[in-house]
């Protein structure tokens, strides 16, 4: 069969399966669209393995081309080897350099974790610079060690940390496809790379709140306003960060002033009610305006695909930069460390310990949260408003 032929038999709309050479069949359906097959045998066992359309490339596959792919098939059949399952194992030539493993097993991580978006991240900045065109086979162990060190020298040992794990499970990834039987992390551990971490205990007091209010005010070239807000809300709500700055309008309702943040965004997995001051709301409006109508209280400033939100790495490069150019006289601390300021003013407030924990939406003691199902919803809010007052005069 010609191609003059296929096309006479796609224009009639005739449905059905044609032979068109050995083994090659033209299978058209009733919406005239007609797709390759090759039909075989092999164990004894009729199979039928789909080509792709028919047509000029690079949409379709033109009857050159099927015939050519047919008769590699053939080959394979002769051989004993099953086309439809050899096709599958020659994906994996996909998989050259480490940026093409990441992508694979970045995409388990989207299934498996809560938080993908952190080991993306960390590969995207750290890895992927070092040794993501780098021939899979190829990466060794001092590899991994340019790795760690060069981000010990940028000060984040917890970073380096994380990214040795990342390079464990990306290369134990490796292993399990087939394309390598060693990985070059496995020798490393916390000692090599950031250290065996301790806790933070860094909370910012009332006269360091002021002062750091008061230098992002001065400096609006790298905190904007919506960033200046952020820092408000982290420190009067003690929220976390990436609820904060992945929260979509539709948890709002700021004329009762309340945030439900669902539990498929909660790091625990426990849902909450948060009361809004009456400062706060007018913050939220603020940023309503300053959102230009997008769905995300946040919206990405730049245009970019992954995600509708401003980047969870904001605040921080906003704050490190304040530290870099010396403009902040005060023990360094995080982003973070704004939840933890938010814990230790709401005692010195003299507010109750399973109240303030509840303010930051932590899981009470395993006895006390199966006998207490209680909220806590108006001493939280009691709460609030009393840190609001007292934080307020850092803010003007």
């Amino acid at each position: 069969m010609n191609v003059q032929q296929i096309k006479s038999l796609i224009k009639k709309s005739e449905a059905g399966r044609f032979r068109v050479d050995d083994n090659l069949y033209l299978r058209i359906s009733n919406s005239k669209t007609a797709s390759w097959t090759f039909r075989y045998k092999i164990n004894g066992k009729r199979k039928e393995l789909t080509i792709g359309n028919f047509g000029e490339e690079p949409i379709g596959i033109p009857l050159v081309k099927a015939k050519s792919i047919a008769a590699n098939y053939k080959v394979l059949v002769k051989d004993g080897i099953d086309p439809k399952f050899h096709n599958k194992r020659t994906t994996l030539s996909d998989f050259k350099v480490v940026d093409n493993l990441a992508v694979d097993w970045l995409k388990g991580c989207e299934d498996r974790l809560k938080y993908p978006d952190i080991p993306k991240r960390v590969y995207r900045k750290d890895i992927a610079p070092i040794i993501g065109e780098l021939p899979i086979h190829e990466v060794n162990p001092m590899d991994i060690r340019t790795v760690i060190r060069t981000i010990n020298k940028s000060g984040r040992p917890t970073i380096s940390n994380d990214a040795l794990i990342y390079c464990k499970q990306l290369f134990n990834h490796g292993i399990k496809l087939g394309l390598i039987q060693i990985n070059p992390a496995a020798a490393f551990d916390s000692k090599d790379a950031g250290g065996i971490e301790k806790s933070r205990d860094r909370a910012l007091t009332i006269d360091e709140i002021k002062h750091v209010f008061a230098i992002m005010r001065d400096n609006r070239d790298s905190f904007v306003r919506q960033n200046y807000i952020a820092c408000i809300l982290l420190l009067n709500l003690g929220v976390r960060k990436g609820e904060l700055l992945a929260a979509p309008w539709s948890e709002f309702d700021l004329d009762k002033g309340i945030w439900s943040l669902p539990k498929e965004r909660s790091k625990n997995g426990l849902s909450i009610e948060y009361p809004l001051p009456t400062k706060l709301v007018e913050l939220f409006l603020e940023l309503k305006v300053l959102s230009c109508g997008s769905d995300y209280v946040f919206p990405n400033r730049r245009k970019s695909k992954r995600n509708p939100h401003i980047s969870l790495d904001t605040l921080n490069a906003a704050l490190s930069s304040l530290f870099k150019k010396g403009k902040l006289k005060i023990e360094h601390f995080t982003i973070h460390d704004f939840r933890r300021s938010c814990r230790t003013l709401l005692s010195n407030l003299g507010v109750a310990p399973h109240v303030a924990e509840r303010c930051l939406n932590h899981k009470l003691p395993k006895i006390m949260a199966t006998y207490d199902q209680y909220d806590y919803f108006e001493e939280r809010k009691e709460a609030h408003y009393k840190l609001v007052n007292e934080l307020w005069p850092s803010f003007e």
